[in-house]
């Protein structure tokens, strides 16, 4: 039972970007990718990108995110109950 419960609890430290389908103004189509929360970081949103470009590269097309804490904002130096949001849309090349 104690193994169980440390898997889960893994499980819900751990994040994942996920990526879907989307088309741009001028028809192009893209993929958005959301690697928001306290897991994630912009590095695994550009890991996501290269992976769903089947590694042909990408051009980033916008980004959006919550910005950075204060260091005079944090508690402890560790920013806490911020929920940070990060986005990115690509265009495969």
């Amino acid at each position: 039972m104690n193994k169980f419960l440390a898997l889960i609890a893994v499980l819900a430290l751990t994040g994942c970007a996920t990526s879907e389908h989307t088309y741009l103004k001028n028809g192009e189509q893209g993929l958005t990718i959301d690697c928001s929360g306290e897991a994630n970081n912009w590095a695994a949103c550009y890991e996501k990108a290269d992976a769903s470009c089947a590694g042909t590269g990408y051009r980033i097309v916008s980004s959006n995110g919550t910005p950075a804490t204060k260091e005079s904002d944090k508690t402890l130096g560790v920013d806490v109950g911020n929920y940070k949001t990060r986005n990115v849309v690509v265009v495969c090349k």
